[in-house]
């Protein structure tokens, strides 16, 4: 938009601005707690589906693994896609995608029928949250990005959240498969409405010059096409930086999906509660999960305002910080005998997870170039969730083997504390625009 284009002088001596870059996150957490709605609808439905089509917990661990590792497969094409075609249609395509795939997960009856689902389910949702990171970069400046990334990763948290009261009220009324009916058809009538109605900083009359220039003078501004990239896309993988946040993140997602796969579970079995009251314990440690995590971004975002850190280091601090006190909780868990215990320390193992999960994804953006700022998160997306994949059929067999989830966690815990190394060590410097380092 023409009247949107400011000198830098102009840009720079900006000191009013209004705030309807923030608005754009509601975009961004309305979706992703649809996305997450459709991955926990699982969790919940399980034990139904063991009921009903007379499925193992090795064979749920098998759906979550096979839906992390065509996630992660699919992280790869998603990023470049895109970087290459644009935001807003990759993240409306996708989730009808996925939409359509929820909604048929509700028809199938066979393990086989359902592993083809998840398969589906995992292509769709492979954009959602690289395009996140894409529409963050654009609509913020580089010192606010932990937050607003905090506050649109934190729907991760609220879908899960959300899910045991909302969905097991469904199930209750309507049996397993109206869940997968009702989140399906969410996501389809949200993607036209974000379709219809979303625009880009640029193309945004909402948007005023004051906003923009600031927003321009951070770094932001401009959704940049990987057309333009002044670097190859496979000299991403040269970085060091870039694969301390595959290693990293592969840490972290192993306990993220422990968490997402069998919280209910564990719970169910652990202490024999009802369906009526896992709607209220197994919701409360995802309500942590969210707050820690916008806390954590409000808390680096300081950090950087007060000069203490760089927006790199601030958001690895925070993730050394968090991933450790992710490995504690966990580790933790299973000695405590009471449900009330063992729900604070997942509120709190939660919270500290989550909050590494959204400085790394905010970190993303610091370290990638403009033009491949979708395509890092993905590689990053990708790292994590090939090698998180393992996590859930891993703790399913250990679980069906030992009749105990005491190793599932100790062994998640330790892995967890492990990002910590990578993400300080490793993740330091961001890539230059004429080569990667």
């Amino acid at each position: 938009m023409d009247n949107k284009v400011l000198t830098p002088a102009s840009a720079a001596a900006a000191t009013t601005r209004a705030n309807f870059r923030w608005r754009v996150l509601i975009w961004l957490l309305i979706g992703g707690i649809i996305n997450y709605l459709d991955r926990a609808n699982l969790a919940i439905a399980a034990p139904g589906m063991i009921h009903d089509l007379g499925l193992t917990r090795t064979q749920i661990g098998l759906l979550g693994t096979v839906f992390a590792w065509t996630y992660a497969v699919m992280q790869l094409p998603a990023g470049w896609i895109i970087d290459r075609f644009g935001a807003k249609r990759a993240y409306a395509v996708g989730m009808i995608w996925w939409s359509v795939a929820t909604w048929l997960t509700g028809v199938v009856g066979s393990i086989a029928g359902l592993v083809v689902m998840r398969v589906l389910l995992a292509v769709g949702e492979a954009p959602c949250w690289p395009t996140s990171a894409k529409i963050t970069a654009a609509w913020f400046p580089a010192k606010e990005r932990g937050f607003a990334t905090g506050i649109w990763d934190s729907s991760s948290k609220w879908g899960p959240a959300l899910a045991p009261a909302v969905l097991v009220a469904l199930m209750i009324a309507f049996g397993w498969r109206s869940l997968f009916h009702v989140t399906g058809a969410i996501g389809i009538v949200f993607a036209g409405l974000f379709l219809l109605l979303y625009r880009n900083p640029m193309q945004s009359k909402r948007l005023s010059r004051e906003e923009f220039a600031y927003i321009e003078a951070g770094g932001g501004g401009h959704e940049q096409s990987l057309a333009n990239a002044p670097i190859k896309w496979r000299s991403l993988f040269a970085s060091q930086s870039v694969w301390g946040m595959i290693l990293g993140y592969f840490c972290a997602i192993w306990l993220w999906n422990l968490f997402l796969v069998f919280l209910p579970l564990y719970l169910l079995d652990r202490f024999h509660i009802t369906l009526v009251q896992l709607g209220l314990y197994a919701s409360i440690p995802w309500f942590g999960g969210a707050v820690g995590e916008i806390v954590a971004g409000f808390v680096a975002s300081r950090l950087v305002d007060g000069g203490i850190a760089t927006p790199i280091v601030a958001k690895r601090l925070m993730i050394v910080v968090t991933s450790l006190g992710a490995a504690v909780c966990a580790v933790a868990l299973p000695f405590v005998d009471s449900i009330g215990a063992t729900v604070t320390l997942m509120t709190l193992g939660l919270a500290c997870i989550a909050a590494t999960i959204g400085n790394a994804w905010a970190l993303a953006g610091d370290i990638a170039p403009n033009s491949m700022i979708a395509s890092v998160s993905a590689i990053q997306n990708f790292g994590g969730y090939f090698g998180g994949a393992f996590s859930p059929v891993v703790a399913g067999f250990i679980v069906d083997r030992t009749g105990s989830y005491l190793l599932a966690f100790v062994i998640g815990g330790a892995i967890a504390g492990c990002a910590a190394l990578f993400y300080w060590f490793m993740a330091r410097r961001a890539i230059v625009e004429t080569h990667a380092v």
